[in-house]
């Protein structure tokens, strides 16, 4: 391989289009490469790779921010920008992060991770190079999938842009046809046709000929031009006042480049369509199965995934105990965004299609369409990764805590989620939710616990959430069986003479239980199971025989469980307990395998064991 591709910045301005042909095919056999070893997003990055190449050759990522959406598509990116050979440690631990991240390098220039961010941050960006005055040397370029163009942020920022004209590109990579389909041949003609240099140009002069003959001629030329317009997808954007060059074949690097050059050239807001194929490159991949989106690691020959544990996952717990609850009351309905297959929901989309929904990337409108359904009458789950029901917080508090309607929220990858990093980590939900009035908090820490949190879920007239790992629970070993689960209720796992209580929440009672094991006295083990409302009885009873807390919960320290603890021993003026958490320290956590993340952290039951014994 060329020394340049190794590890520099590749430059590619004056490479001719069979070279940069060439350097596509490098790009896509180096991806996946790495993504069979590694693991990673796969489909939407091989189908993206004509777009970036043509975006680094109209335009420079030194100057001009290049702002990627979700941006895990933008593998060929951290490639051309000189992450050749660095590119082997995608997704590991203390290696490259498989989202734009600037303090990796400076061609990156915003942190992404969750969806349809990208045009407000072009908006922001180009404001402030109208303001610095160097609107001559710099322009914001966008790429946003389909996908992120259902969330209402991005209409938010086109309803700006439109008005404001800040110069802007942005591509629409439209690799499942979601957005408006063309319409037969004469819109594939006319869709071509508006690509042309040619019909800017004549569009530009129009505009200034008809400036003359007053408003009846105007009132003519626009409705010629959207007669036009009404069979090809472009009319939504221009009636927001943003230009629509498309669709272009999004696999065609001459193509690409000669519309991006007119985009960048016409000095005003632009949306490039293009059509590209998901997995192109790697023909097994190639099409629209979800399933080629993120991998493991893969047999590149076959395509065969390497095997993965055999232990039932949360989320198949949930899926089970949700289609029980289905089946039994018709009034179980339930909403997911954009993650069918990833929350469980997928198979009860499919034997409930009229009662469970897939809403796009629509965190808000999730939240809030379920709000109403409980107020019908109706019991909702909201299956949603906690990183994503961020996304949705004032819909959580105005419209459905305020009026204390019976919503559920199944909280989904709470915890370290591994390779996917800082953006995706489930580490706050029990922090930013804890604070809202009307909200119940708890946890179940294994498959039975689970079936029976769902069951008090089922029939609790009031919002709550529980949440629950990604993968496997921890293994709890001999520890009695879960009982049936009663509001603010915990349960004793195991009593002792010893001073320290452990106290674990969901899937920290696994941890604080292997932890146990390696101690050398016996320690009492507290199974919390709620965090609010507090089992206050239980503790106090606690704190007279045990004044060492120890505190296993997989989310942040900060506003988390040894939060909502310590606040309980103040009210209740227990000034005897020492009380030690075991949550996650105030910063972002890294990106990398989960046990390597929580070695990193002290996280690991030997470590914790020998904490526990230093600090007793």
């Amino acid at each position: 391989m060329n020394k340049t591709l190794q590890n520099e910045k590749i430059d590619i301005k004056g490479k001719s289009i069979e070279e940069l042909e060439q350097l596509c095919k490098d790009i896509r056999k180096r991806i996946l490469e790495v993504v069979s070893k590694n693991g990673g997003h796969l489909s939407s990055t091989l189908g993206a790779t004509e777009l970036i190449v043509a975006m680094h050759y109209v335009f420079d990522s030194s100057k001009d921010p290049f702002i990627f959406d979700v941006s895990h598509q933008a593998y060929a990116h951290k490639l051309i920008t000189g992450r050749w050979k660095e590119f082997e440690t995608l997704r590991r631990y203390g290696g490259i992060s498989g989202y734009t991240k600037p303090g990796e390098s400076e061609h990156d220039y915003f942190v992404a991770g969750h969806s349809s961010t990208s045009i407000s941050l072009g908006v922001g960006a180009a404001k402030a190079i109208a303001l610095k005055k160097q609107q001559n040397s710099r322009i914001p370029v966008v790429m946003i999938g389909d996908g992120a163009m259902t969330a209402g942020m991005v209409y938010e920022a086109l309803n700006e842009l439109g008005e404001r004209k800040y110069p802007m590109v942005i591509i629409l990579n439209d690799n499942e046809m979601s957005i408006a389909k063309p319409i037969g041949a004469v819109s594939r003609i006319l869709s071509s046709a508006m690509a042309s240099s040619t019909y800017q140009k004549f569009k530009k002069a129009t505009e200034s000929f008809v400036e003359n003959f007053g408003e009846s001629a105007k009132y003519i030329a626009k409705r010629v031009e959207e007669s036009l317009k009404l069979v090809t997808p472009g009319i939504l954007f221009e009636e927001m006042g943003i230009d629509y060059i498309g669709p272009v074949d999004g696999h065609n690097l001459a193509k690409l480049i000669e519309t991006l050059q007119l985009a960048r050239e016409l000095n005003r807001p632009v949306i490039v369509h293009a059509q590209t194929i998901k997995g192109k490159g790697y023909e097994i991949a190639e099409g629209k199965e979800e399933k080629w989106h993120g991998v493991g690691p893969f047999d590149l020959s076959s395509g065969q995934s390497a095997k993965k544990s055999s232990a039932k996952s949360a989320t198949q717990i949930f899926t089970e105990s949700l289609m029980h609850l289905a089946k039994m009351d018709e009034k179980v309905v339930g909403v997911t965004a954009a993650m069918p297959s990833g929350t469980g929901l997928s198979t009860l989309m499919k034997t409930y299609p009229d009662r469970f929904w897939d809403v796009a990337i629509a965190e808000q409108h999730a939240v809030t369409s379920m709000a109403a359904m409980a107020k019908e009458g109706f019991k909702p789950f909201v299956a949603i990764y906690s990183t994503f029901l961020q996304r949705a917080y004032d819909q959580v508090i105005h419209d459905t805590c305020i009026m204390d309607l019976p919503v559920v929220f199944a909280c989904d990858r709470a915890g370290i989620v591994g390779e996917d990093g800082e953006t995706h980590q489930g580490a706050f939900d029990i922090s930013f939710l804890r604070a809202i009035p009307n909200m119940t908090l708890f946890a179940p820490r294994d498959e039975k616990s689970f079936h029976q949190a769902m069951g008090f879920a089922h029939k609790y007239a009031h919002t709550c959430s529980l949440r629950y790992p990604r993968g496997s629970f921890l293994d709890c070993g001999d520890l009695p069986e879960s009982a049936p689960f009663e509001l603010g209720k915990s349960q004793l796992l195991q009593e002792a003479q010893s001073n320290i209580l452990f106290i674990g929440y969901g899937n920290g009672v696994g941890r604080a239980y292997q932890t146990s094991l390696l101690m050398e006295e016996k320690v009492a083990i507290l199974d919390l199971r709620f965090v609010k409302p507090l089992d206050g009885d239980m503790l106090t009873t606690l704190a007279a025989k045990h004044t060492q807390w120890f505190i296993f919960s997989d989310s942040a320290k900060k506003g988390g469980v040894s939060s909502a603890l310590l606040e309980f021993l103040e009210e209740s003026c227990i000034d005897n307990v020492r009380l030690v958490s075991f949550e996650y320290p105030d910063h972002f956590i890294t990106h990398g395998n989960t046990k390597l993340v929580e070695e990193s952290l002290g996280l690991l039951p030997e470590q914790l064991a020998k904490r526990v014994e230093a600090l007793s």
